[in-house]
């Protein structure tokens, strides 16, 4: 039997689906156009075309790899955040759409302000914050920090895939620790903040693939957050922000760790699109 592109979606979707896989469809498209070298709407102009039979056992392969819940983004090396497509493999973590918060108020703070605007991105990943605010605030110059080593050679691919590298330094370290410029008008992070209690019941895809200290940062999840805002005033502005996205229900707890550093006297907590407290915003 020729396989078409059609016959494939319509195998490959309820496939993922009994698989529990989220957003079997989705992920159908992806792992084709990843194998086929097409745009997804190239998928649907393109129904009745034949897959030729080594393109169709790459694909079966990868199709297995994530029926078993490996992470579809690793699998085909990229995925898309703020309308930017970015490298992503193991060893950073896969940018999640509720990260894009904090980037939306990160520009409209920076947007607000006169003149060149010095931010400094903690705990940077892939670098899907620093990318993004650079790519849509021309005048920022953005210092990005991880720990991870692997984290930071992806960050630089993206960075130089998006042209920002004259805009982005990046430097390795546990948080503060590699900042040698400052002081900042606008901090931002995104960092580890599952609890051990929560890290073990997560789902497969993200146990068994994401890097783990990417996510995990103590009994509560807010070990990062204790440390970071210890030492943070030296690197702040009189009137800097610092804009920190949160778990779920870390909302009352992150609140009172910015009200106790007397930093802060505008702190005001903001909820995703499901209702869960996300970000927490300081204004200095």
């Amino acid at each position: 039997m020729d396989w078409t592109i059609k016959a494939l979606l319509d195998w490959i979707s309820p496939y993922l689906g009994d698989k529990q896989v989220d957003a079997p469809r989705l992920c159908a498209e992806l792992l084709m156009c990843h194998v086929l070298g097409k745009q997804r709407i190239e998928l649907y102009t393109q129904f009745d075309a034949v897959v030729p039979p080594a393109q169709l056992a790459d694909l079966r392969a990868l199709v297995k790899r994530a029926g078993d819940h490996e992470p579809v983004a690793y699998l085909v090396g990229k995925t898309e955040f703020y309308s930017l497509e970015l490298n992503v493999r193991q060893g950073c973590l896969i940018p999640r759409p509720e990260t894009e918060m904090l980037v939306q108020h990160g520009i409209e703070f920076l947007r607000s302000r006169k003149g060149q605007q010095t931010v400094l991105d903690l705990c940077t990943g892939s670098g899907c914050i620093a990318a993004a605010l650079s790519h849509n605030f021309k005048d920022a110059r953005i210092t990005a920090t991880d720990l991870s080593q692997d984290a930071l050679t992806i960050a630089a691919e993206n960075i130089t895939k998006h042209q920002l590298t004259e805009r982005i330094t990046l430097c390795q370290g546990d948080l503060l620790t590699p900042v040698t410029s400052g002081p900042f008008d606008l901090i931002v992070s995104n960092p580890p903040y599952v609890s051990e209690a929560e890290y073990a019941v997560m789902d497969k895809n993200v146990r068994d693939y994401e890097p783990r200290e990417a996510l995990i940062a103590g009994p509560k999840g807010l070990d990062i957050y204790e440390r970071l805002l210890s030492q943070v005033e030296p690197f702040l502005k009189p009137d800097a922000a610092i804009m920190l996205e949160i778990g779920y229900l870390q909302g009352p707890d992150v609140l009172s760790l910015l009200e106790n550093t007397g930093l802060f006297p505008h702190i005001q907590t903001y909820k995703d699109t499901q209702n869960h407290d996300r970000l927490v915003v300081g204004i200095r």
